[in-house]
Order: C-alpha cells, then sequence, then structure tokens
C-alpha cells in the first residue's frame, strides 16, 4: 500500500483548516446545471463519485456570480435569490465522504458564447481573437465604474451564499481569460483610470475581491485563488507579473494559490502556448510553480496534465503542496485509492492531432465532458470514442441547454 506516500498526508492552511490529502479534484466546466441554473442530482451523483474515490478536496466547476454572464449554456448560477436547497445537498454529499468542497466563482467577462447573449463585459472593448472562430463569441463592451463595483459585489454575495450552504470554501478564478485575468491582462486592459495601465491598478480588481470576500465571510472559511502563470501571448501577462501579484496577495487572508496558464486565445491549460513557450507534456505549469514556491508564503497548488503517481510524488517533492487533477479523475474517478493500493491504471483520451487548435480543444473538452455525464448518470467512464463524434454530440447538447438558457433569461424573475 502506497499509505506512506507524502500525499496522502494532511495539509494545514493559513486559516487553521486541514485538508484530508494533497490531491484536489480541480475544476472543470461540467454544464449539468438544472432548467434553473441550479444543482440537482446529476451534479450530487458526479461529486460523490469523486468524494469516494479518495480525493480529499473538490473544487466544482464554474459557479457564476451573474446569470446574465455565463461561461456557457448548463452552468450553475449562485446570487442574490438563488434557492440554496441544491447547494446545500451538493455540500453535504461531499463532506459526508469525508471530503472538503470549494466553489470555484467566476465571471466570464468578454469570453461569452455570441448566442448565449447577456452582458459581455472586460475592462476594455476588445474582442477575442479566435481567428475564423471569433465571431462565436460576444462584442465586449467596457465597463464603467458602477459595474465594476457591482461585479465586485457579486463575488463576495456568491461567497457568503456558499458558506451559507455549507461549502468549505472558494477559489476565485482569476486565470484562464476570464473576468479577473482579462483586468490582469495589458493586452486586454487598456484602461487609462485606476482600474487599468500600472500592473498596481490591473491588480486591484482581484485585489479588492480577495479583501471584500476576507472580510464578509467567517476566519475558518477556505478563500483561494486560481490564478495564470502566464497568459502564453506576446505582449500579455507575463509570469514577472504573476509573481509581483502572487506577493501582493498573499498577505490578504488567502488560504492557498492554484497556478494555471492560459486563456481561450492561448489554452495552455490543454498544453497549447502562443508565444513559442514549450509546456511539458504532464504537469504543465510545474516548472512556474516551482520558481513561485521560492516566494511563496501560502500553500501552493499546481493542475494541469497530471495523472500519474510518480508525476504527482515530483510535484510535492519540488515544494508544491497540493496536486490538482482534472481529465485524470474524470477518466478514472477511483485514481487516488488505486494509488493507495499500489494501482496505477493509465487512461487516456484519444487526443485529435488537428490543424484547427480551437477545434482540437473544443473535441477534448467535449470528450472530458461525456465522461462527466456518464459518472453523473452512475457510469463508468468510456475511453474509446470518436474526437468528431463527440465534439457533434457536444455542439448538439449545448445548443439545446442554449435554447433552454435563453428560454429561462425570458422569464427569469430577476
Amino acid at each position: 500500500m502506497h499509505l506512506n506516500s507524502n500525499l496522502f498526508s494532511p495539509l494545514r492552511l493559513p486559516n487553521g483548516i486541514s485538508l484530508p490529502n494533497r490531491l484536489v479534484k480541480a475544476a472543470m466546466e461540467e454544464n449539468l446545471s438544472n432548467e434553473n441554473l441550479e444543482p440537482n442530482r446529476s451534479l450530487w451523483n458526479l461529486y460523490e463519485v469523486w468524494a469516494k474515490g479518495g480525493v480529499g478536496t473538490l473544487i466544482t466547476g464554474n459557479v457564476m456570480v451573474d446569470h446574465r454572464a455565463m461561461t456557457g449554456p448548463g452552468g450553475v448560477v449562485l446570487e442574490e435569490g438563488t434557492s440554496l436547497d441544491g447547494f446545500k445537498t451538493w455540500a453535504e454529499t461531499v463532506k459526508s465522504n469525508g471530503a472538503k468542497i470549494i466553489m470555484q466563482i467566476n465571471h466570464p467577462g468578454r469570453q461569452i458564447l455570441a448566442k448565449l447573449g447577456g452582458n459581455v463585459w472586460a475592462p476594455s472593448a476588445i474582442s477575442v481573437d479566435l481567428g475564423n472562430l471569433s465571431k462565436l463569441l460576444g462584442k465586449p463592451k467596457a465597463m464603467d465604474e458602477s459595474e465594476i463595483l457591482e461585479t465586485i459585489q457579486r463575488f463576495v454575495t456568491t461567497a457568503k451564499l456558499a458558506e451559507n450552504s455549507g461549502f468549505d470554501g472558494v477559489e476565485i478564478h482569476a486565470a484562464h481569460g476570464y473576468l479577473i485575468s482579462q483586468f490582469l491582462s495589458p493586452l486586454v486592459n487598456q484602461r487609462t483610470d485606476k482600474w487599468g495601465g500600472s500592473l498596481e491598478n490591473r491588480s486591484r480588481f482581484l485585489l479588492e475581491v480577495i479583501q471584500s470576500i476576507r472580510k464578509s465571510v467567517s476566519p475558518n472559511f477556505i478563500v483561494s485563488v486560481k490564478m495564470n502563470s502566464s497568459d502564453f501571448q506576446k505582449g500579455g501577462f507575463p509570469f514577472e507579473d504573476a509573481i509581483e501579484v502572487i506577493k501582493k496577495i498573499q498577505p490578504l487572508g488567502v488560504d492557498f494559490i492554484e497556478i494555471s496558464g492560459g486563456n481561450y486565445e492561448a489554452p495552455a491549460m490543454q498544453g497549447v502556448s502562443r508565444d513559442g513557450s514549450t509546456l511539458a507534456r504532464e504537469a504543465y505549469f510545474l516548472d512556474f510553480a516551482r520558481q513561485i514556491t521560492k516566494i511563496a508564503t501560502v500553500p501552493i497548488m499546481v493542475t494541469g496534465g497530471i495523472s500519474r503517481i510518480q508525476i504527482a510524488e515530483t510535484v510535492l517533492e519540488s515544494g508544491v503542496s497540493l496536486v490538482g487533477m482534472a481529465t485524470a479523475l474524470a477518466l478514472n474517478p477511483n485514481l487516488p485509492n488505486d494509488w493507495k493500493e499500489d494501482r496505477n491504471p493509465i487512461v487516456k483520451l484519444p487526443l485529435p492531432n488537428w490543424k484547427s487548435k480551437a477545434l482540437a480543444g473544443l473535441a477534448t473538452m467535449a470528450m472530458v465532458r461525456y465522461q462527466l455525464q456518464r459518472l453523473a448518470k452512475k457510469k463508468s467512464p468510456k475511453v474509446k470514442i470518436y474526437p468528431w463524434f463527440r465534439l457533434l454530440s457536444d455542439q448538439l447538447r449545448l445548443f439545446r441547454l442554449t435554447k433552454r438558457y435563453r428560454r429561462w433569461m425570458e422569464n427569469s424573475k430577476f
């Protein structure tokens, strides 16, 4: 048995709360909400499977702070006026199986599909560049001061409601080109007021969100941040800026920082960069995280491409405290228990080697989402699948969910 591996030792966070082990189910977008954008049996089943699989902490997929701004259809929203019943069951399902549950909270900013509609807000009115696919995303509007302050307050409201629902904490999503990441990037944030320009101004939105949440929740409620090590774009948010931002946020009551990278234009979180940098085939962001540990005063978590126990142990040996896994747990939700029993099954998806990186990325996400849908129905994962077929099926499903969302928006009580 591999019980003496450090992977299965608890981790005490700065606020005094202990995580059961070093393995974390990192966020994946599930698109499994009910028609009211709330969690129900599909999500409860999915998270129960993972909690029973031996992972110590589970971070949810995106929970949106504003129903008018969704990363995708079938997403979950938690805001003023949302019924908390489904959220309470979600939290209880995980906690009753001995794991911790952290809600990832997010606003997509300019990364909103045009067909979804809603508020496409961004620091500046600069559209996402996806080449031929750019029209798939909405045209952004530069936020005014009142919209910025309202959105900061929405992050706070969602965090408080997460605590009221029994969640152990929140993870503020400041990576992957979503709204907070857009404020940090000089490519997207071309403001000349106090929210743009210098790194101090570009990081103001994130700092305000962290400080306001920390003041509004109890001391033993976990507040964490997911940040890009870089956005892997020329002229964008570089590693040097990431280091400076981490130095700024550490003293604000943050309990751990997850390191990732990339955005829709350069999906480094799938192992693809756009600035010529080479990403490792496993543990994509470990080199960055290793450098960050030199200045870190809070635990660091790294996610991206980890699927083997040897790699997970290398991550810990390098000084990183938490090992985040996503796709590996979609393919085998029992992986931590397998590792404990000295089983190390390697399960891989048939990755599409297509010319269009954007289409290949969509197909990869579609294949992962298919596994989540199977787990939510208490079925086993299935990896003998055709990427094209899964991509088309996923697009059809998302089309139906988009129509459902637009209907909900028309009849919304908000």
